[in-house]
């Protein structure tokens, strides 16, 4: 069986108004990964046009999901952080992968369903193929772990099966280059945290949303400390007190968001922080977590207005990201191709 060199890929899409689902499923995952692993960090702006776009938005999203790396900590000297669309090996690798995936399998994806709608008809055809350009996003870097939500471990299980039948379709002309069983990982799911999947504040069985038309159902990253702590103190609770176990969660979906909110702040268990506040109410557990996320979250709004206001700095540690994300991805692609028979050097 094929050793292959443990690497770290995930990505996030630039669609504006990055929130508290954001930091906590995502950025304040990938931050100690960087002690254990090489990383590699897109903004995953080829994605993010599967869906109509303003382009002038888009450009100040590209930039603001690279301050929000930066802001939470994510070190882009020793890792690599850039945008997708700077590195063409992503849309080539894209289409090799098309032409291994099958129409079956794209169409049980429940993400295309969901964000189709009832007139799939007109989605476009990037929507469609978004989990196959996902596998190469992943595939490209020969990534061996992905931090990933729940919402994305079916396009993980994508990934894995696309790589498989690559693999076991080409094992011989693999193992004739040199490359033994197989060329292709098949990377692994990296969840954990108390608080993987943050739902609305407004209403705890809707995921929290850019796109709600409450801003009070979310905590947007660029939010400052008194609004962070209003935001909290008018989420939405029930008149009972905060249970002392975990089953008296049950059937209340805004008492476990909030209870999963401070878990996944503090780095703790929900039953530790039912340990400390069961029996209270909901007047004495709101000011406890408001002064933890604005402990948490308004520095990083700091730094990421900061570094919001340098978009040249920005533009460099995307490039520079990009000029190293290339040097691994390009010699991927050579080497598919050379395995697929069509005429390539591999570099």
């Amino acid at each position: 069986m094929t050793t292959f060199e443990p690497l770290v890929f995930s990505g996030i899409q630039p669609t504006g108004n990055l929130h508290l689902g954001n930091y906590l499923g995502a950025l304040a995952r990938f931050v100690p990964l960087q002690d254990a692993f090489n990383c590699v960090y897109c903004v995953v702006d080829l994605h993010a046009i599967t869906v109509a776009q303003d382009p002038v938005e888009l450009t100040g999203a590209i930039r603001e999901v690279t301050a929000a790396y930066l802001a939470a900590g994510i070190d882009p000297r020793a890792h690599i952080v850039f945008n997708q669309s700077q590195v063409h090996a992503h849309a080539e690798m894209g289409w090799l992968l098309n032409c291994v995936a099958r129409m079956g399998w794209l169409n049980r994806m429940t993400q295309f369903k969901e964000k189709a709608g009832k007139d799939k008809e007109n989605a476009s055809v990037g929507l469609f193929t978004y989990p196959t350009l996902m596998a190469a996003d992943i595939l490209v870097y020969r990534a061996t772990h992905v931090p990933v939500g729940e919402d994305q471990k079916q396009h993980l299980e994508l990934t894995r099966d696309i790589a498989a039948k690559f693999n076991n379709d080409y094992a011989a002309r693999i193992d004739g280059l040199g490359f033994g069983t197989e060329y292709l990982p098949q990377p692994e799911p990296l969840i954990q945290g108390p608080a993987t999947r943050i739902m609305s504040l407004r209403d705890g069985s809707k995921k929290m949303s850019k796109s709600d038309p409450s801003d009070y159902s979310r905590i947007n990253l660029i939010d400052d400390a008194d609004t962070i702590a209003l935001k909290i103190r008018k989420a939405k609770t029930d008149p009972e007190g905060l249970p002392g176990e975990l089953k008296g969660l049950e059937g209340r979906p805004e008492a476990d968001n909030l209870v999963g909110i401070y878990a996944a702040l503090a780095d703790r268990t929900k039953q530790s922080v039912l340990d400390e506040f069961g029996g209270q109410q909901f007047s004495a557990f709101k000011p406890a977590l408001a002064d933890l996320a604005v402990e948490k979250l308004a520095p990083i709004a700091g730094e990421m207005r900061r570094l919001k206001a340098d978009p040249g700095y920005i533009d460099a540690v995307l490039a520079d990201g990009a000029g190293r994300a290339a040097a691994i991805a390009d010699p991927v692609v050579a080497t598919m191709k050379e395995i697929l028979g069509l005429l390539s050097t591999r570099r």
